[in-house]
């Protein structure tokens, strides 16, 4: 069936503001929504009068598909959220549930960590820059920003074995250590992302073209910001310096040295700048981390918690039937609910689990920086042209995935 046999009238939308206006559909199949979103825009002529996001077409069921799921289990799901930032949503959901554990983390552990989600905002990063840059009509960029984003699934590849959905940090720590030859793949990547970035930067900063299509189209202030709940390089694109990893540390992201990037006039424009910026400041995280990278372990001792390392299953009867009771049975966090905020590369990702004391989680629910930050298109939209909801949502930067879960 067609997703839009089932679609409402767009009588049950909204009301129109006038008599000769013209309502239109943006979606639910278009190449510029990044997924199935529908935009029902009413227009005056070209100018957008009210846009309001419909949303549905890809419901997955994933946060009631936890409650049946074992703690450990509910891991790859979150993958398949945020699909572009993988490691991001490993991290808040592994945080959430060690907190309901009371479970820290050996420091080479959290710095491994660190390395894996900055790599995943990076690439996030580009994947947005790339589809951005298409979606208004510059093609050479796309090619540019896509080739490095290759070599950091190569990375992630290395670590996992899996390019997109590694599922590699969990509840207790890692699935293992950092991988022979990563570190030279790392710094090799850092040696050349920055110089790529910058050709990338070189052919729109000063683009007439991009600029026409980008500054003062889409403007949101601080203060409408802050009401509609957004985060990230949205709510900092506007002058808003909230950042999680600077505001409540987690991590280890205290002892590195970066900056948040802020935008002055909140338009397109400004959040392409501050995403650019954002992964200029990501890099320097990776190379502090892997300059610094603590040695020791990079998971908890608590074996109720993370299983024995590989060696011992060989050796050690106790060892073998740990492992064999850790994925067979779970883990049993006591009663309590607990949430944990990253910040992700859209913004605040969070995940707020609620434990019956069982080893499934009685309530499992993500807070997505897309679907948060997705209502702020029905404001920007306003008074602007129907070409310009086009560099709008792409300055959202969404994921369906997250967003109809």
């Amino acid at each position: 069936m067609d997703s839009t046999s089932f679609m409402p009238s767009t009588e049950t939308v909204f009301e129109r503001q006038g008599e000769h206006t013209m309502v239109v559909n943006m979606g639910p199949q278009h190449p510029s929504t990044h997924g199935v979103l529908r935009v029902v825009c009413e227009l005056d002529g070209e100018t957008i009068v009210q846009a309001k996001c419909q949303i549905g077409y890809l419901h997955t069921g994933m946060e009631k598909e936890a409650e049946y799921q074992q703690y450990h289990k509910c891991t790859v799901m979150t993958d398949r959220m945020d699909y572009l930032n993988a490691n991001g949503n490993n991290l808040a959901h592994a945080l959430a549930v060690e907190k309901l554990l009371g479970c820290e983390i050996p420091r080479r552990g959290s710095y491994l960590r660190v390395i894996l989600a900055e790599l995943s905002r990076v690439a996030s990063h580009c994947v947005w820059l790339g589809t951005h840059a298409l979606d208004l009509g510059a093609m050479t960029p796309f090619f540019y920003i896509m080739q490095q984003r290759e070599m950091i699934l190569d990375m992630f590849e290395m670590f996992s074995g899996v390019r997109m959905m590694p599922s590699w940090i969990v509840p207790g720590g890692l699935r293992g250590d950092m991988p022979e030859g990563f570190e030279a793949k790392l710094r090799a990547f850092l040696d050349e992302f920055p110089k790529e970035l910058q050709i990338v930067e070189n052919l729109l900063v000063e683009n007439p073209i991009w600029m026409e299509r980008t500054q003062n189209v889409g403007v949101l202030s601080a203060r409408e910001a802050l009401e509609l709940g957004c985060s990230g390089p949205i709510a900092r694109g506007s002058g808003v310096a909230w950042d999680l990893r600077k505001s409540n540390p987690y991590c280890c992201y205290e002892e590195f040295d970066f900056q948040v990037p802020i935008g002055q006039t909140g338009d397109v424009y400004d959040r392409f700048i501050v995403r650019i910026a954002e992964m200029k400041e990501s890099c320097k995280i990776l190379r502090q981390a892997i300059d610094g990278l603590p040695e020791g372990d990079w998971n908890t001792s608590d074996r109720k918690i993370a299983p024995p390392p590989r060696y011992e299953l060989d050796n050690s009867m106790e060892s073998l039937i740990h492992h064999f009771k850790l994925y067979t049975e779970g883990f049993h966090p006591p009663v309590g609910e607990a949430y944990a905020g990253i910040e992700g590369s859209k913004g605040e990702l969070g995940f707020y689990i609620v434990s019956d004391g069982t080893n499934k989680p009685y309530r499992w629910h993500e807070r997505p920086s897309s679907f948060m930050n997705l209502k702020s298109l029905e404001v920007l939209a306003v008074g602007r042209l129907l070409a310009d909801v086009i560099a709008i949502i792409g300055s959202i930067d969404i994921v369906l995935g997250e967003i109809d879960r």
